[in-house]
C-alpha cells in the first residue's frame, strides 16, 4: 500500500491558498451579450410580484407569475436610450449609465376582472424592491401594464451582458457586475 505524505509547509505558502481562491472565484464568464432578447410564446398569466438578489458575479430580478407553471412567460428585455411608457409615450425616469426596458407578457392585473396583481404605480419605484448597495442595479421603475404586457425600467451602472431565464412561474434577468473579467 502507497501512503501519501503530506506536502512540506514551505511548499505551499499559507497566504497565496485564499488569495489564489479569491482571484480564481472573482473570474465571472458570461458570454452572455447585450444585445436584445426575446421570445414571443407566452401564457398571460399576471405578474404578482417583483424581487430582486445579490450574487457573486451578477445582480439578479426575478418576476413572479403564479400560475404559469412550465408555459412560457414572452418577453422583450434590452437596453434602451430612454423608457418610454406604453400607450402614453410619456418618458420614464430611471436613474444609472444604463437602462434595461424589461418587457413582460404577464399583465400587472388579472385579465378577467381588471383588478391589480402587483401593486406598483408607473414612473414610481417597485414596490418592496430596494437595490441600494447593489453592485449593478441603481434603480428600479414601474413604466405600467398595457395589453398584456408588464413594462418595468431597470438601472444599471453601466451597459453590461444579462441573460433572461425562463424558471416554472418566474422570469428571470440576471445582469454581470462585467464583461467576464475580474469583477
Amino acid at each position: 500500500m502507497t501512503t501519501a505524505s503530506a506536502a512540506p509547509a514551505a511548499s505551499v505558502p499559507t497566504a497565496s491558498v485564499p488569495a489564489a481562491a479569491a482571484q480564481a472565484a472573482a473570474v465571472c464568464p458570461t458570454g452572455w451579450g447585450s444585445l436584445t432578447k426575446s421570445v414571443t410564446e407566452t401564457s398571460y398569466k399576471p405578474l404578482t410580484n417583483v424581487r430582486t438578489g445579490r450574487h457573486d458575479c451578477f445582480d439578479r430580478m426575478v418576476l413572479d407569475v403564479p400560475g404559469a407553471g412550465s408555459k412560457p412567460i414572452g418577453y422583450r428585455v434590452g437596453y434602451v436610450d430612454t423608457l418610454y411608457q406604453d400607450g402614453s409615450g410619456n418618458p420614464v425616469a430611471v436613474r444609472g449609465g444604463a437602462v434595461i426596458e424589461v418587457r413582460a407578457a404577464a399583465p400587472s392585473y388579472d385579465p378577467a376582472t381588471g383588478k391589480a396583481t402587483y401593486p406598483a404605480r408607473a414612473g414610481q419605484r417597485l414596490p418592496g424592491v430596494d437595490v441600494t448597495g447593489y453592485r449593478t442595479f441603481r434603480d428600479t421603475r414601474f413604466a405600467g401594464s398595457f395589453e398584456g404586457d408588464t413594462q418595468i425600467g431597470l438601472g444599471v451602472r453601466a451597459r453590461l451582458p444579462f441573460r433572461v431565464l425562463r424558471l416554472p412561474d418566474k422570469l428571470v434577468i440576471d445582469v454581470a457586475h462585467s464583461w467576464g473579467k475580474k469583477s
